[in-house]
């Protein structure tokens, strides 16, 4: 953390130096000789941070870091107050040489009693004070082209030792599928009365493991209608449990005003949604007996197959869910030395060796293994940290060494999260601060990639690499720390979406979070850590943040979660009280409107109103000449104000908005907000998704072309007119990895063959509108690995088109075939793994070639309600793990069950085959699906 805290400052100063002040006596001077004075002192951090981990240093050099920090911190509020008054000035006088003038002004209002010149003068004279008081400690520059402050002989001091199992990707697990398999049977075979399974086991086990792949696994999908998550933890909130379970169970929007007030009112609702539905709700992590006795009032016990799995190392949490002879139990044991061999190898040498381990390194791994005992967690954590290490005994004995004596000072290994402590130690130093802002986040959240990168970059975590944009770096960060095994990914068609790290990771931030006063999080009135932050995390509500945090914070972030109440005069003081905020995170807060002093944070770089009431920007908007990211999805935003083009550092315009009223299928239920001419001034943006033009639309998308930096554009209520001039915009963004192309209307007919050379790296592709013919650029995009057509109406078959696409992983086809016949040919569509064709009315008849969709593991298919049979080859696709059909002919659906169906042997091969008719599910030969076609 240590170069990471001092980076931000630097750069400050450099973006002093950058500005024209130095006619201002004695400022130019200083400041660049304040940002020699850090860089030297950056080596000495380090190696006071590497020694600090090592306990290799005083109470006194603890202090020196602090004292450090405090200085950098110092800088960067005089800096940013300074430039803060500049621009207020520039606005008042309209002119730079006129705010010279008069700069002596400024900074006597600034500073009542120094200028910006001497107080730079004394933080240097401060850190020169500092740095020799840290030489008189022992500490000396930190080798030079070092990427870590630590060495493998770093280990943690003592954290929370609250263990669990870690996040482990499907393919990495071994030794959990006869136990998996047993407990998926438990689940989806008889009775059909309401069952409890608990999973019990030490800390470290992997009971979310298991939890997490029996939950997940495509059988166990398809058989329940309702699948809830719930991470409970020691500290939990039952109003908060089943507010997230309405959210979740209940997903639809309600209007402004629309709110459930008791615990009463929730639990009858609760009921009322789950009595007629086959359910499986999981509470991971219980640590109270009496929880159950609430929370099983909202469950109800409806005779439809329901099942609740709880994960808890407290056995008399266990006792109280077992009420009945059907609720068992399965104890989860440390692993076999075998098991946890094969773990600790398919980790370890996973990128090189096929996860085997080489012969001359086998003596030294079996003894770091046995140093485990037998916990997954343990030896995930540290065969991680070894996979990114060199194959050599130097460096394999150097982990054992650290390891033992790690268990020396605690030979029964209570508190293993001392282990996991090492993979923090060994980050470099450009991932701590990216690996510690998940610590920003709830327990069990999982997060965007893309809002995560983007949070990174108005941090300014980001290093500028040559070639690549800094969201592309950003992901390499992360990637990174998967790679680690300290943060997992949900994978979609071999693209992440979504990442998370484990409550037990977690704990270990959390530690570093309050030691570096990284962030501070308030809840319920009370501030989690002592110390002031320059970061916030508000918990529930909003109204006791005026009188908990003063203005002494300083604040620069601030992030909303959960939150049921937000008064007006929260957001008024924070514009008022923090004027140098940098980052605004309010999404999915109970906010209808942004006030016009938002204009005044002038440092401002990242504004996140996503799943917000509110209706309209104010034009105050246009002042922020810092910002960065914009995100106003899903919010009652339809119109953005002219001043929006004054934002030329703009990089994340986000505007796209899902429309429940409209339907889910509809065709306007997707659209974007209105905007007016001027967006070729924008010339910085990255990603513009989704816009529609106010007036001028040839216009307006003729400004397109000047935005040659966009990876992702999303356009809307395009007319036939427009789409010459969209075709040549296109062509000149040579980097656009993402497109959306919506038309005004359904009816409305595009052509898009105008487009001669399209984007290389595209890789993204949805057109909703009307197609007279099927694009053939299309067929060209070799990097093309998601594509979506809604509404194309297309007479000819498309698959013909799309077949040989190599990458293509996602094919979505909604009112896209007018056609009566489908082929997929042998060998076509080979990395395909998820199809879904719906609503293609004129389908009567379908044929799947032996050798074609190799790779296909889910299919949706349905309404096409001239097909009377099933699609002919299926019983080829021998990778499919799940099939579902919607709304499908009653004849079609009675010849795929069991015993009675002609072609139900073409499925029987098939984990798992639903059946949805509206908002009903059935599981294939399943006796409600069977009464059904009764009816």
């Amino acid at each position: 953390m240590a170069e990471t805290f001092l980076t931000p400052v630097i750069e400050k100063l450099i973006e002093l130096l950058a500005e024209e002040v130095s006619s201002l006596k004695g400022v130019h001077k200083e400041a660049k000789s304040l940002k020699d004075e850090l860089e030297i002192i950056q080596p000495f951090l380090k190696d006071a941070e590497a020694k600090s981990e090592r306990g290799e240093v005083s109470y006194a050099a603890k202090v020196w870091l602090k004292q450090i920090r405090e200085e950098a911190d110092r800088i960067e509020d005089v800096v940013d107050e300074y430039l803060h008054h500049l621009s207020q000035r520039r606005q008042q006088q309209g002119g730079f040489a006129d705010s010279l003038r008069k700069a002596g002004h400024f900074i006597k209002a600034l500073k009542p009693r120094r200028d910006i010149a001497s107080e730079i003068r004394d933080i240097k004279d401060s850190l020169r004070e500092i740095k020799e008081r840290g030489q008189s400690y022992g500490l000396r520059p930190f080798e030079q082209g070092s990427s870590r402050g630590t060495t493998t002989a770093d280990l943690a001091t003592p954290i929370n030792s609250r263990l669990g199992s870690l996040f482990i990707e499907d393919e990495e697990l071994v030794g959990i599928d006869s136990t998996s398999e047993k407990l998926i049977r438990s689940l989806v075979e008889e009775p059909s009365a309401r069952m409890v399974i608990s999973v019990v086991g030490e800390g470290g086990i992997g009971k979310t493991t298991l939890a997490k792949r029996v939950y997940g696994d495509e059988v166990v999908k398809g058989h329940f209608d309702c699948h809830v998550w719930i991470t409970v933890s020691q500290s939990y909130d039952v109003e908060k449990i089943l507010r997230m379970m309405k959210k979740r169970i209940c997903p639809t929007r309600g209007q402004p005003g629309e709110e459930i007030d008791t615990i009463e009112e929730l639990m009858s609702l609760l009921r009322q949604h789950l009595q007629t539905k086959r359910y499986v709700v999981v509470f991971d992590d219980v640590w109270q007996s009496d929880f159950w006795d609430v929370m099983k009032h909202a469950l109800p016990n409806n005779n439809k197959g329901s099942r609740i799995i709880v994960t808890t190392r407290n056995s008399t949490v266990v006792d109280s869910f077992n009420e009945t002879p059907l609720d068992f139990v399965h104890e989860l044991k440390t692993w076999s030395s075998d098991l946890a061999w094969e773990l600790f190898c398919k980790n370890a040498f996973r990128f090189k060796y096929e996860g085997k381990c080489p012969q001359e390194l086998e003596e030294l791994s079996r003894k770091i293994v046995s140093k485990c005992q037998g916990l997954p967690l343990v030896i995930i954590a540290v065969a991680g940290l070894l996979s990114k290490k060199e194959k050599v005994k130097m460096e394999w004995q150097s982990v054992l060494d650290n390891i033992d004596y790690e268990f020396e000072k605690n030979p029964q290994l209570t508190n293993v999260s001392k282990v996991l402590s090492f993979s923090y130690h060994d980050l470099p130093y450009h991932l701590k601060p990216c690996f510690l802002y998940f610590g920003i986040f709830p327990e069990d959240c999982s997060i965007s990639e893309e809002r995560l990168s983007r949070l990174w970059i108005a941090e300014g975590f980001i290093e500028s690499r040559r070639d690549k944009t800094l969201e592309q770096v950003a992901k390499e960060y992360l990637s990174e720390l998967n790679r680690r095994n300290l943060v997992s990914f949900d994978v979609e068609y071999g693209i992440h979406k979504w990442c998370r790290v484990h409550d037990l990771i977690r704990d270990i931030i959390l530690k570093k979070v309050d030691e570096f006063s990284f962030c501070q999080f308030l809840e319920e009135k009370k501030l989690r850590f002592r110390g002031k932050s320059r970061r916030l995390s508000v918990y529930g509500n909003t109204k006791d943040v005026q009188e908990t945090v003063d203005g002494d914070f300083k604040l620069r972030s601030v992030f909303l979660f959960n939150i049921n109440e937000m008064t007006k005069s929260f957001v008024v003081g924070l514009f008022e009280n923090f004027k140098l905020l940098k980052l605004l995170d309010f999404e999915d807060a109970p906010l209808d409107n942004l006030p016009h002093d938002i204009g005044n944070l002038f440092h401002l770089r990242y504004l996140n109103l996503r799943g917000t009431s509110v209706k309209m920007l104010p034009k105050s908007i246009g002042k922020l000449q810092n910002l960065q990211v914009l995100d106003v999805c899903q919010t009652f935003v339809k119109e953005l104000p002219i001043e929006i083009n004054k934002l030329r550092n703009l990089q994340y315009l986000l505007a796209y908005r899902f429309d429940d009223k409209e339907g889910e299928y509809s065709f306007n239920s997707f659209c974007g907000v209105r905007m007016k001419g001027g967006i070729g001034c924008l010339e910085e943006l990255q990603t513009l998704h989704l816009v529609e033009p106010y007036v001028n639309g040839i216009d307006f998308v003729k400004e397109l072309e000047k935005l040659r930096k966009l990876k992702t554009l999303g356009i809307g209520m395009l007319t036939r007119e427009m789409e010459m001039t969209l075709g040549a915009s296109i062509e000149k963004m040579k980097g656009l990895e993402k497109l959306y192309v919506n038309s005004i209307n359904e009816d409305e007919v595009l052509d898009l063959k105008c487009i001669l050379s399209p984007p290389p790296f595209l890789w993204h592709l949805s057109l909703r509108c009307r197609l007279q013919q099927f694009p053939d650029w299309i067929s060209k995009l070799e990097n093309l690995r998601e594509l979506s057509l809604r509404f194309s109406r297309l007479m000819d078959e498309p698959l013909k088109r799309l077949k040989a696409l190599p990458n293509l992983a996602f094919l979505y086809l909604y009112k896209a075939y007018d056609g009566e016949e489908l082929h997929f040919e042998e060998g076509g569509f080979p990395k395909l793994k998820q199809l879904r064709l719906r609503n293609l009315d004129g389908l009567k008849d379908m044929k799947i070639d032996g050798g074609a969709l190799p790779l296909l593991e889910k299919f949706v298919f349905g309404p096409s309600p001239l097909m009377k049979e099933i699609p002919s080859g299926l019983q080829h696709l021998t990778n499919l793990k799940s099939l579902d059909f919607k709304s499908m002919p009653r004849e079609f659906v009675v010849s795929l069950q069991p015993n009675i169906g002609p072609d139900y042997w073409k499925i029987q091969h098939l984990p798992s085959v639903t059946f949805t008719f509206k908002r009903e599910f059935f599981k294939l030969g399943s006796s409600e699906l069977l009464q059904r076609l009764r009816e």
